[in-house]
């Protein structure tokens, strides 16, 4: 087999990352930059300061990562790119930069969907078999997906709200736990115990999901015990609303486990990097056989390794982009 090799860049949220991609799988070099000391001061991420250091970074990111594989700009076979979903002034940032290096070096470019890349950073490590179910979960996003074969997207259920991963850091925010949150809630769910009673969101047999009256619940129980001056246990209310939090997807993914026999139930987006997600996962598919595949933390965060992995399936189908692709903030995984 030929050696396919891609230059892949993201920058759709607060992390400026460029990775070398061989044939989809072999990541040769990975240089991610993180903002999040800085976004950390205001309590999330700000845009316009995200946009800006994108721009100061992109070009230190892209040589390091040609150091890295000891490689130049002329030995790619392709540049790859988010072009969305995301924040509008950071996708821009990347957008343009990709479609400079596409004409400047006569490369094809290669439009790819964020939420794409999530999916296929699990082929990194773990090929994908299909069918498959596909769970994403991230700060933006709560989806279920049947997938077929490659880039081809049923999509079941999404939230009607709040994605799972915004509740956690809504919930840290209650709690006065700083951003990001969802890793702190996680940590100190895991020191306490199931002691608060909170609603399961959404219980209707669809495979929607709901986020944003779990957050309410939370917010108004809060209020209320301060009211009364009793003290929170903020291990406890994390533990109890990470149980609800959690049910709510495997109740989804239980479900259409008996509807959909698959091979697989590949899991992506940040919020996959939760312990107890996995482990919760992992007990709903055992009592179908199927395997839970989830990709190393590395992967799991935004990085321009997955949008690499992405784009090799354009690359084979010859599927290329115009210079004239604009960056979109808001992109359905199936458009």
């Amino acid at each position: 087999m030929s050696s396919i090799k891609i230059l892949a860049i993201e920058t759709s949220c607060d992390e400026t990352s460029i990775a070398i991609v061989e044939n989809g799988t072999n990541v040769l070099a990975l240089t991610t930059n993180t903002q999040i000391s800085t976004h950390a001061k205001y309590g999330g991420v700000v845009p316009e300061v995200a946009s800006r250091m994108h721009a100061e970074n992109i070009t230190i990111v892209l040589n390091e990562t040609l150091e890295k594989a000891d490689l130049k700009i002329e030995d790619m076979d392709a540049i790859a790119v988010t072009y969305g979903p995301g924040l509008l002034g950071s996708l821009l940032v990347g957008v343009n930069f990709a479609k400079t290096l596409a004409y400047i070096y006569k490369k094809p470019l290669l439009a790819v969907n964020h939420l794409i890349g999530h999916i296929y950073a699990n082929n990194i490590e773990n090929k994908l078999e299909f069918p498959l179910l596909t769970l994403i979960v991230s700060g933006g996003h709560t989806e279920l997906l049947y997938m077929s074969e490659d880039y081809n997207f049923k999509l079941l259920g999404e939230t009607l709200d709040d994605a799972i991963g915004e509740s956690y850091d809504k919930v840290a925010k209650v709690l006065g736990v700083p951003y990001p949150g969802g890793p702190i809630i996680e940590k100190l769910a895991k020191q306490g115990i199931d002691s608060y009673k909170l609603p399961l969101p959404v219980n209707d047999g669809t495979y929607n999901f709901s986020y944003s009256g779990l957050k309410s619940s939370v917010l108004n129980l809060v209020n209320k015990e301060k009211m009364h001056g009793r003290e929170i246990r903020k291990e406890d209310l994390a533990c109890s609303f990470q149980k609800v939090a959690i049910s709510e997807i495997c109740l989804k993914v239980n479900q259409a486990l008996q509807e959909y026999n698959v091979k697989q139930l590949v899991v992506a987006g940040g919020v996959s990097a939760n312990q107890y997600l996995k482990e919760e996962l992992v007990k709903v598919c055992q009592q179908y056989n199927t395997e839970v595949t989830i990709p190393s933390l590395i992967y799991c965060t935004d990085n321009a390794a997955m949008i690499g992995a992405a784009a090799y399936y354009l690359y084979q189908n010859k599927i290329y982009a115009n210079l004239d692709i604009d960056a979109c903030s808001y992109l359905n995984i199936c458009e």
